[in-house]
């Protein structure tokens, strides 16, 4: 297993260290026309670090980034890291509220973000904290652009990024060590407000050394591009930090990720892997399928030699139409905030479709008893559904400001991950789902994964979620299912009846949804994810 010295930093293993290894003049960021090269983002990290040092900021405090994809969020993100400060990261298009939450919950020494951010959350009243700002721009505009001055001037409080890399003095940097904090990661928040998962600096090196190298294999000449936005860890690993470790070259665009958008950017920066997620997927192979039928090309992705699948179940069915159509590979996976990333993938050469694969080397999987207290519980038979236990060296040391929560979650190496999974006779683990979305009907537990999975078998559906409804006060499944062209023909009753006939013919009679609800989208949450919590707060807004 990787040991790392005392002296350790993330700016240094991730960025500093190509110069060392002669990349300074390799290209490190693409953005529309325009490029960077390792130098560069290192020049620029290193004046962001001086900046917050300059402002005062020091080691250990909190630097909050809400920002797009674009080439500044690279260099605030590893200038953060240089300056010893702790990074939290946001969705610049979340709610207000939840921005300003985040802001008091770290107690941000700092602030990185958009000047539409800013102004939105000076508008709420709430103090903010000295603030660097970036240009909004759009995919191969210049990012370091001029700003519009404002009224009231700029000052030590508030300043554009580009001026203030120009002005800051020549600063030390700290040195630090590699249990001091460096990231703290948000869970999705399924269940409340997202807690921060609080992470040393060794904790994503040995993620990466364990899975991006040596499981999933990083290449120096790969072009990484990806759906899922920075500023979840997701893709913090994925599309920057993994890329960076080996010098290989991250590809960004700024726009929200559309089938059209991500389609230009493949044919644009010809990436080799491709960071996705189900619902993209499937989006993907409705656009490819509605251009063939107006007869025109359909989409290639012949650069491509895999892509990673996380953050939400891979139905076979849909892995299995996007093979067929494209070809590549796909290593779906499992990872957390409280893990930092991926600790059981499918991988190159070991793919069990509908499996998260196999425990990444490094990981230790476990399944105990829902009511089991500590990770010395007895393991469940192989096959047996229960709760994964996961112990490795990328473990979070806690929550932030939530004790509770933590001793139920964090247990010395091992993290309770509440979710539920088999494993099997061959050591590949099987999602079930959470165990705090079961559903209990007529006396028997059903897993709404399992009714999405069977749903999501048949020609009509694209995508389904499902959640418990009450029937005269009985809780029984509903589905809200988003259609493929082939049902287009089709009354919605007619729809409903087939797929209702379909789930009885593949599953336990009392497992088939009672209602199915055809709609255009499903809600998200700011990872992407479908948002079963707003499914359910739906539901329940319409009951009373």
């Amino acid at each position: 297993m990787p040991v790392f010295p005392e002296r350790f930093s993330l700016a240094d293993y991730f960025l500093f260290d190509r110069l060392a290894e002669g990349l300074a003049e390799k290209e490190a960021i693409v953005f529309g026309g325009r490029s960077w090269t390792y130098q560069q983002v290192a020049d620029r990290s290193r004046r962001v670090a001086q900046g917050l040092v300059a402002l005062g900021v020091r080691p250990g405090q909190r630097v909050y980034i809400v920002l797009p994809d674009s080439p500044p969020f690279a260099w605030s993100i590893f200038g953060v890291l240089a300056s010893g400060a702790v990074l939290c990261m946001g969705n610049p298009d979340a709610p207000v509220g939840d921005l300003a939450y985040v802001l008091n919950y770290v107690d941000a020494a700092a602030l990185i973000t958009l000047p539409r951010v800013r102004d939105t959350l000076m508008n709420t009243g709430a103090p903010l904290p000295p603030t660097f700002l970036v240009p909004e721009v759009a995919t191969g505009e210049d990012p370091e652009q001029e700003l519009k001055r404002p009224e009231q001037g700029w000052g030590p409080e508030l300043m554009p990024m580009a001026q203030a890399l120009g002005n800051v003095p020549d600063l030390e940097l700290p040195q630090l060590h590699r249990d001091d904090m460096a990231i703290w990661l948000f869970t999705s928040g399924s269940t409340g407000r997202s807690k921060a998962a609080m992470h040393s600096q060794r904790d994503f090196a040995f993620n990466t050394e364990v899975y991006a190298k040596g499981t999933i294999g990083y290449r120096r000449e790969d072009r990484t591009l990806s759906v899922p936005r920075l500023f979840f860890g997701y893709a913090t690993g994925t599309n920057l930090f993994f890329p960076f470790a080996v010098g290989a070259t991250t590809c960004l665009y700024a726009e929200r990720p559309t089938p059209e958008v991500l389609v230009a950017a493949i044919q644009r920066d010809r990436p080799t892997m491709i960071t996705n997620v189900p619902t993209m997927l499937g989006k993907i192979l409705d656009h490819d399928e509605a251009l063939r039928l107006r007869g025109e090309p359909g989409l290639d992705f012949s650069s491509v030699r895999f892509q990673l699948s996380a953050g939400e179940a891979l139905p076979p069915a849909l892995l299995q139409r996007f093979l067929g159509r494209f070809g590549g590979e796909i290593y779906d996976g499992i990872g957390s905030a409280e893990m930092f990333h991926i600790y059981a993938t499918n991988r190159p050469g070991d793919i069990k479709p509908g499996s998260l694969g196999r425990a990444v080397e490094g990981y230790e999987l476990k399944i105990l008893a829902e009511e089991a207290e500590g990770s010395g519980a007895p393991e469940l038979p192989r096959g047996e559904t229960g709760v994964l236990w996961v112990r490795g060296d990328s473990v979070a040391l806690g929550y932030h400001r939530d004790r509770d929560k933590s001793w139920t979650t964090f247990h010395g190496r091992w993290c309770r991950t509440g979710d539920l999974f088999s494993l099997d006779e061959e050591g590949y683990l099987w999602f079930s789902g959470r165990a705090d979305e079961l559903l209990k009907v007529g006396g028997q537990w059903v897993a709404p994964l399992e009714v999405e999975s069977c749903l999501m078998e048949h020609s009509f559906v694209a995508i389904a979620a499902v959640i418990g409804a009450s029937d005269s006060g009985l809780m029984k499944p509903k589905a809200f299912v988003v259609l493929r062209p082939e049902a287009w023909g089709f009354e919605e009753a007619e729809v409903v009846r087939r797929l209702q006939a379909h789930v009885q013919a593949s599953l336990s009679k009392h497992k088939y949804p009672r209602w199915i609800v055809i709609v255009d989208d499903l809600p998200r949450n700011d990872r992407g994810k479908v948002d079963r919590k707003a499914l359910r707060d739906q539901e329940a807004a319409h009951a009373s």
